[in-house]
């Protein structure tokens, strides 16, 4: 039985260990969403007053934006038109300002532009160099004042309406 042991201790010295490698990646994609919050799909800047018109009006619209994104991200903001049209009127969408800032949910080192005229094109609100989840943005609209729009209202329409539709973006960086 000894020698039987000793024959079976000597196989396994001879046998040679075997191993195979295997590459492990992780493959981390870019996701950014956007979310206007569902309560301010509308946004109404109503001139009611004689201080209204001499001082602008300004909508308040807490955590207006919910951020999601697995990177640093910048949120950009557009107008469909440069002017807002109602009959043979108009108003330039340059003339509402937009401020960004941060919401309830703060994403920590984000930029946060100020008075941001809106336009056709895309003018950027706010920057971030890291990522964030659910993280949320106060938006500002304010409308013009000094009797800017003083000679927009027409007769028989209460009130005198003029609409744009604003497309937020936000892409990675």
């Amino acid at each position: 039985m000894k020698q039987f042991l000793l024959s079976a201790a000597g196989l396994l010295a001879f046998a040679t260990a075997s191993a195979q490698n295997v590459t492990l990646n992780v493959r981390l994609k870019p996701i950014q969403t956007i979310v206007v919050n569902t309560s301010q799909k509308v946004v109404n800047l109503e001139y009611v007053t004689k201080d209204d018109y001499q001082n602008g009006v300004t909508s308040e619209n807490p955590d207006h934006l919910n951020i999601y994104s697995t990177g640093g991200f910048q949120v950009k903001v557009k107008a469909s038109n440069a002017a807002m049209q109602n009959g043979g009127k108009s108003i330039a969408t340059n003339t509402i300002l937009i401020k960004a800032s941060a919401g309830s949910d703060v994403l920590n080192g984000a930029q946060y532009s100020q008075d941001v005229q809106l336009s056709g094109s895309e003018s950027t609100l706010v920057t971030s160099t890291s990522g964030g989840v659910n993280k949320k943005i106060n938006i500002a609209y304010k409308g013009a004042g000094a009797n800017a729009y003083i000679n927009n209202y027409i007769a028989g329409q209460d009130p005198t309406l003029y609409t744009t539709e604003l497309t937020y973006t936000i892409v990675s960086q």
